[in-house]
C-alpha cells in the first residue's frame, strides 16, 4: 500500500491530530513584484481556504475558532497550527516569529505546519525554525507544483526546480520535517512526463507529499487560458481515470513517503473543471481499491 498521514503522525504523536489552517495576512513575492506580478497561474488562494480563517481575526482567534470547529466530535483531539494561505515565512522574520510563538502559545497546539515557496525561506529563518524544531513539533510545506522547467515557467511560478530541490534539501538538513505539494496535469506534461518526476523527488529527502489534480478555478489566468484553448489542457474527466494516474505515480515513490493526499477540493462556486462530485475519502478509496488490484 502506502505510508498514510496518520501512519506518519502516529510516529510522532500519541493519540488524534489535526491540521487547523490559519491565514495570517500574507501575501505572495510572485504577486506583489518581488519575483513577478500577478501570481501562478493557477492560483486563487480562495479555493483552499476554510470557512473559519479571516484575516480581521488574530492567530489566536482563528485558531480557538478550528479547535471549537473539531472539538465537538473529538474533545481531546490535539492540533498543528497550519499556516496555509499564500507564502507563510514571506515578511519581516520577527513578525514571522511572533506569529509563530504565538500559535504555540495556544492550548492543545503541539506544533506548526508552514507553508510556503521554496524561494522564500531566509537563512535567519531557517536557523530560528531549526532550533525550534528541538523543542516542537515543526514542518515546513513547499509548493513545488512541477519538477519540470518548462512547465514552470508556463504557470508563472518565478522559481526553477533546483531551487525547490536545495530548499528541500537546507530544510531537511536543518533538522525540520519538509512536505511538498505537487499538481498533477499541468498543462503542457504527458503522462511519460508526469511519472519522471517520481524518481526526481525520490533523490530528495522530503517526508510528505501532497498530490492534487489540476484544478480550473474562476478569477484566475488559467481560468482564462482554458476557455480560449481547452485544447491546450488534458484534465482528467474522471474519478477513474485520475485514480489511475495516481497508482502509477505511487508505485513510482519510495515506500517511505508519506502521501498526505490525492485530490483538492475547491468550492463549487469557484470550480470550472474537473467536478467529478466525489469525496475526498471515497477517492481515498478507490485509490486503495485499484492498488489492491495491482497487488499493491
Amino acid at each position: 500500500m502506502y505510508k498514510t498521514l496518520s501512519d506518519f503522525l502516529k510516529e510522532h504523536f500519541d493519540g488524534k491530530i489535526q491540521k487547523l489552517s490559519i491565514n495570517a495576512g500574507f501575501t505572495c513575492p510572485n504577486r506583489d513584484g518581488t519575483v513577478g506580478w500577478g501570481g501562478c497561474t493557477y492560483c486563487n488562494n480562495q479555493s483552499f481556504n476554510p470557512e473559519y480563517c479571516e484575516t480581521s481575526e488574530s492567530v489566536t482567534e482563528q485558531l480557538e475558532r478550528g479547535k471549537e470547529f473539531f472539538a465537538r466530535k473529538y474533545p481531546s483531539m490535539r492540533y498543528l497550527a497550519y499556516f496555509q494561505a499564500y507564502t507563510s515565512t514571506y515578511g519581516e522574520v520577527e513578525h514571522l516569529i511572533s506569529l509563530y510563538e504565538e500559535a504555540l502559545k495556544v492550548k492543545d497546539i503541539v506544533g506548526l505546519v508552514i507553508g510556503t515557496r521554496p524561494d522564500c525561506m531566509p537563512p535567519t529563518l531557517l536557523s530560528y525554525l531549526s532550533e525550534l524544531a528541538k523543542r516542537t513539533f515543526v514542518m515546513v510545506e513547499y509548493g513545488v507544483e512541477s519538477c519540470l522547467d518548462r512547465t514552470l515557467l508556463r504557470i508563472n511560478r518565478g522559481h526553477d526546480f533546483s531551487c525547490a530541490a536545495e530548499a528541500i534539501r537546507k530544510t531537511h538538513d536543518a533538522g525540520i520535517y519538509v512536505g511538498v505539494h505537487l499538481i498533477l496535469g499541468l498543462p503542457g506534461e504527458s503522462h511519460e512526463d508526469i511519472m519522471s518526476q517520481a524518481e526526481l523527488l525520490n533523490n530528495l529527502p522530503l517526508d510528505t507529499l501532497k498530490l492534487h489534480q489540476l484544478q480550473i478555478i474562476k478569477g484566475t489566468k488559467m481560468a482564462k487560458e482554458y476557455a480560449e484553448h481547452p485544447e491546450d489542457f488534458s484534465l482528467y474527466k474522471t474519478s477513474e481515470e485520475y485514480a489511475d494516474l495516481v497508482c502509477d505515480f505511487i508505485i513510482r515513490l519510495r515506500p517511505d513517503i508519506t502521501l498526505e493526499r490525492f485530490t483538492s477540493s475547491s468550492p463549487k462556486s469557484l470550480l470550472i473543471a474537473p467536478d467529478w462530485g466525489m469525496k475526498n475519502y471515497e477517492f481515498v478509496e478507490l485509490v486503495k481499491k485499484r492498488l489492491a488490484l495491482l497487488g499493491r
